[in-house]
Order: structure tokens, then C-alpha cells, then sequence
């Protein structure tokens, strides 16, 4: 087994950029819509690391947590195929709110705006209420139940167990949706018993 580095532990998302189809139309939903602050809008020429011609705006809305959520708008790199609905298992955010009282409080202000929003939903270690965003993206206002933490806490300790158990039942599947290279792309992580 190779020698690694310390391990310097990660200690939150600065951001998780996705494209946009326009940045001011992203803007309305974000901060009109939801509340987030657009903290800011870069407009960048090149592309970093290959120096494509490919100007683009990337532009960042704030959470109160320090985080933020960013997207690009490059209308010359962009295909109007990746601006459909995704399915919440390709892509969502999942925002949280303190109480139900606000997360229904949120759903009530987004369906003033003529936007769907579907729910709540009852996941047990959370309720949560879902929309589009206007680049296809599934979003979630969530807020954590009283058996959020229990819930969590148990699933933990037996993933190791779950996680052998799904990839004997799914393992032949995969390879023969993806073939076993691309399941073997790890060659860095060590192979478990």
C-alpha cells in the first residue's frame, strides 16, 4: 500500500457551480425567488488551465452559512439539451430551513410566483418540498425531522453492511450497463476484502 500525505480534513463546500442558460434569469430565481444574495458576477474571457476562447459569467449566490452556490452562463460553450429537467437523482439542491413552519412558509412564497412547488414530501429523517430552477435543476427546501439525527446515526453504522449487500445485488448489472472498466477506474483504491 502507498504512503499518503496526512489526511487534512475538509471543513466545508465553498461552492457547487452548475452551467446556467442566462445569468440574469438565474439571479430572479435565486435571490427574488428563494432569498439567496447574489454576492457576486465575474465575467471572465478564457477558460482557466486550457485558455479557450469562451467568455462566460460566473456568478455566485450567498448562504448565510458562508457557502455558496454558483453557476456559469456561457452561451458559446452551452447545448440547449442540458437546460432540461433533470431527473433529483442526476442533480438537486437540497436548501435547508430551520422549522416546517418556514419550509411551508417557502412553498407558499414560491407558488407565488407561478412556480410548482410540489410536497411536502415525509423522508422520515426530513420533509421536503421540490421545484425546477429555471437550467432544469431540481430544487429542495428541506427541513430536518426530530428523527433526523437518530436516523442518520443508525444508517451510518451498518453502511459498510449496506453497502456489500447493494454491490452484490447490483455489481452484474452495472458491468453490464458500464462494463467492468469503467466500475475498475479506481486503481488507486484498494481493493476490500
Amino acid at each position: 500500500m502507498a504512503d499518503h500525505p496526512p489526511l487534512k480534513r475538509l471543513k466545508g463546500v465553498h461552492h457547487a457551480a452548475y452551467r446556467c442558460r442566462d445569468a440574469e434569469q438565474t439571479r430572479w430565481f435565486y435571490e427574488t425567488v428563494l432569498g439567496l444574495k447574489a454576492a457576486a458576477g465575474l465575467i471572465i474571457e478564457v477558460t482557466p488551465g486550457s485558455g479557450a476562447d469562451d467568455p462566460y459569467m460566473h456568478i455566485f449566490f450567498a448562504l448565510p452559512s458562508g457557502d455558496y452556490v454558483a453557476f456559469f452562463d456561457a452561451p458559446g460553450s452551452a447545448a440547449p439539451d442540458w437546460f432540461k429537467r433533470k431527473h433529483g437523482f442526476d442533480m438537486h439542491f437540497a436548501f435547508e430551513v430551520d422549522t416546517e413552519a418556514e419550509m411551508l412558509a417557502m412553498q407558499e412564497r414560491i407558488r407565488s410566483f407561478g412556480i410548482a412547488c410540489l410536497g411536502p414530501i415525509d423522508h422520515h429523517f426530513v420533509k421536503s418540498v421540490y421545484m425546477y430552477d429555471p437550467n432544469g435543476i431540481q430544487v429542495e427546501i428541506t427541513v430536518r425531522t426530530e428523527q433526523h439525527d437518530p436516523i442518520l446515526a443508525h444508517e451510518g453504522s451498518i453502511l459498510e453492511e449496506q453497502l456489500k449487500l447493494w454491490s452484490a445485488r447490483t455489481r452484474a448489472q452495472k458491468i453490464a450497463k458500464f462494463g467492468a472498466d469503467a466500475l475498475n477506474a479506481r486503481s488507486d483504491m484498494p481493493a476490500r476484502a
